[in-house]
């Protein structure tokens, strides 16, 4: 079998998990404003995967010499071309649907009004929401031969050509307005009856062009939506007297200048406009262009107004209590008895901020560390930690400033920070620091001891709403003295620690998988209990999936559930005949890293915030840890078991036919319900 037939290409793969992300949207058992939801998670994907991903092939394309096939077989030019295809048809599919949506939202009486099917009952609110919100927000751009003229940073607007009759001859004009972004885009508009109205930001704009446009004396206006996508890489090279910050900086705000990858277009347009449009933007021969519809940032429909319909909503759900845990007591004194895993959403990230807040007042804490990914917008845990070097506390974070699209947001929060007196790391050259870890330092009666969590997600409280993911609360010592370790390396890096316990990237986490699923190997020709069960985001490194193919061809049971992309292909026979995979997009984004290793009968488990990708394995510094306590393992495992069953929303992932899911004749498993009814009973609800 040929290399290219041994994998599923990345890109390819990717927009495979995209297109689960599809179905969810036209699942008509989703209810009707989530499936507008998954709309939204599925342009606002594109736009990153356009960004980051696509923008890396194009580079590739450009510099291409020798036409060598580096892809899988096929060229970056060829890999273009196909992704291109895949998109537009996916766009097509995405178009069909939100239209199939609308159809059902009107059978509720919520309804979609342009400018054209205005309502005279609201005339008089259009105009005056226009002119208090939108028209002082407007940026409107006449296009003239001025060469002077920069659209550099254009990434949202509405094309306009005005039409004029003159005595001779008509002539045109045309117009660019930028969308306001910090805008809402979809405007309530007052209810009639029980019947409901939305109306787009951009059907509200072209409802008073008379207004904007009053000085022409214009016969007749077009109006087309334009969407860029630009290369979302950041150049950190240059200036070597530069701080690292303000390289960051300055990269974040030349990103909205950087080289366009892609331009969507209302199919409607015209040609000369759409001319226009690519001159002026530096639009190339080689960039995507994608026809679409109507309205491109679909993106925004991840946040569409609720209407107060939660009968159109998921069912919001109470987090369950921890038995042991408490968010009225010590979470100290009850990690001081035994280990304890948060499992969000299903449980509150407030343990989290309450490990924090305690650390903060107790006068016997004496050092706080932690490492920080993405923070929310308004983050407690920022608080937190200024609060403590208010305190007294010394406080160390580190802080990574290239979270891509997050750069801004961290940069913000470590100037406050470090305004507090909170000691920041920026991150070592050549390596993202994605671990998501914290350890305390307590001296009580002249002891030193430690506390700390490690988890599998950022601590950011939005996204831990709507991400599932483990943190482990632990006082254990050992484990902890290594997790101290790790962040000694962040500070003097040139040291390589060691480490009995933890699995730390870039030096070891490549060889300790190689060596487990090797064990897993012996112990099945020696007829020992093996198998290997991992939950990921994502498997793309070859070596690691030859190695599972090693093994499954020794006849090691293997069982993955991979959210994303997943280069390996199971269920070929002479190649992975015992591997499974299948993945879960429902109503939470599946997010926790799970190793499972039998081992003989002596399970090793550990959690991690490394996938099984290049970068995490080698550029950048993860941790995961092992899972000791038994009662936790046993969780780790029943919860496994339910996702491993589940006949609702699981998709298998092959070679060939993508994303069928999973039906059977066992009983109905909707495994994320099923794991809040398996928390409930662990609490004794």
């Amino acid at each position: 079998m040929g290399k290219q037939e041994r994998y599923i290409n990345r890109e390819l793969s990717w927009l495979d998990f995209n297109a689960r992300v599809l179905q969810e949207a036209a699942d008509p058992d989703v209810p009707l404003l989530e499936r507008l939801r998954f709309i939204g998670i599925f342009s606002n994907n594109l736009d990153e995967f356009f960004q980051v991903r696509f923008a890396t092939v194009q580079r590739i394309a450009q510099s291409e010499k020798s036409g060598k096939k580096i892809f899988g077989g096929q060229t970056a030019s060829d890999l273009l071309n196909t992704i291109i295809q895949k998109v537009i048809n996916q766009q097509k599919e995405s178009s069909r649907i939100l239209s199939n949506i609308e159809k059902e939202l009107e059978k509720e009486e919520i309804f979609f009004v342009n400018e054209k099917q205005v309502l005279k009952e609201h005339e008089t609110f259009l105009k005056e929401y226009f002119i208090q919100n939108v028209s002082p927000a407007l940026m409107t751009i006449i296009i003239s031969d001025d060469e002077n003229q920069d659209f550099s940073d254009n990434l949202a607007f509405l094309t306009v050509k005005l039409h004029f009759e003159t005595a001779q001859r008509e002539e045109t004009k045309f117009a660019l307005i930028e969308l306001p972004t910090d805008l809402d885009r979809f405007i309530v508009l007052p209810q009639i009856g029980n019947k409901q109205y939305v109306m787009f930001l951009d059907d509200l704009i072209r409802y008073h062009f008379h207004l904007i446009f009053n000085f022409f004396e214009f016969t007749h206006i077009e109006s087309h939506m334009i969407k860029v996508t630009r290369d979302a890489e950041l150049d950190m090279e240059g200036d070597v007297s530069k701080s690292y910050i303000n390289k960051i900086v300055e990269s974040v705000r030349d990103r909205i200048l950087a080289e366009p990858v892609r331009l969507v277009y209302d199919k409607e347009i015209s040609d000369d406009t759409l001319e226009m449009i690519k001159k002026i933007l530096g639009v190339g021969a080689d960039d995507s262009l994608i026809p679409g519809e109507r309205y491109h940032y679909r993106r925004d429909y991840m946040n569409f107004p609720q209407l107060n319909r939660k009968d159109l909503q998921y069912e919001s759900k109470e987090a369950i209590p921890i038995k042991g845990l408490s968010l009225e007591k010590s979470i100290f004194k009850a990690i001081d008895l035994k280990d304890y895993l948060l499992y969000t959403p299903y449980h509150s990230f407030s343990f989290v901020i309450k490990f924090l807040r305690e650390a903060a007042l107790d006068p016997e804490v004496s050092t706080i560390k932690i490492t920080i990914y993405r923070l929310s917008k308004i983050s407690n845990v920022a608080s937190s930690l200024i609060n403590a070097a208010k305190n007294g506390k010394k406080v160390l974070v580190q802080i990574e400033l290239q979270a891509r699209f997050d750069e801004t947001n961290n940069i913000t929060y470590a100037e406050q920070m470090q305004a507090a007196g909170v000691e920041l790391i920026f991150g070592i050259p050549g390596l993202k620091v994605h671990s998501k870890i914290c350890v305390i330092e307590k001296n009580s009666d002249g002891k030193k001891k430690r506390y700390g969590f490690i988890s599998t997600g950022n601590f950011n409280e939005d996204t831990a709403k709507i991400y599932t993911d483990y943190t482990l609360f632990t006082s254990n010592q050992k484990v902890l003295k290594e997790l101290n370790k790790v962040f000694n390396f962040l500070q003097v890096h040139y040291k390589r620690k060691t480490y009995k316990h933890l699995i730390v990237s870039p030096h070891y986490t490549h060889n300790s998988l190689m060596k487990m699923i090797n064990q897993e190997i012996e112990n099945h020709q020696a007829g020992l209990p093996s198998g290997i069960r991992l939950k990921l985001n994502a498997i793309t490194n070859f070596s690691v999936i030859e190695k599972l193919y090693q093994a499954s061809n020794a006849g090691v049971p293997i069982q993955m559930i991979v959210r994303g992309i997943c280069c390996l292909i199971p269920g070929i026979k002479g190649m992975s005949e015992n591997i499974e995979v299948i993945s879960v997009v429902d109503k939470y984004l599946e997010h926790p890293r799970v190793y499972y290793f039998t081992n003989g009968g002596n399970p090793k488990i550990y959690i991690s915030s490394a996938d099984f990708m290049t970068r995490n394995i080698e550029n950048r510094v993860e941790v995961a840890v092992p899972i000791y306590d038994l009662d936790l393992q046993r969780q780790i495992i029943d919860v496994l078991d339910i996702i491993w069953k589940d006949n609702v929303k699981a998709r298998r992932l092959n070679g060939s036919i993508q994303n069928k899911l999973v039906k059977n004749s066992a009983p109905v498993v909707r495994s994320q319900i099923a794991i809040y009814e398996y928390y409930k009973k662990e609490a004794g609800l």
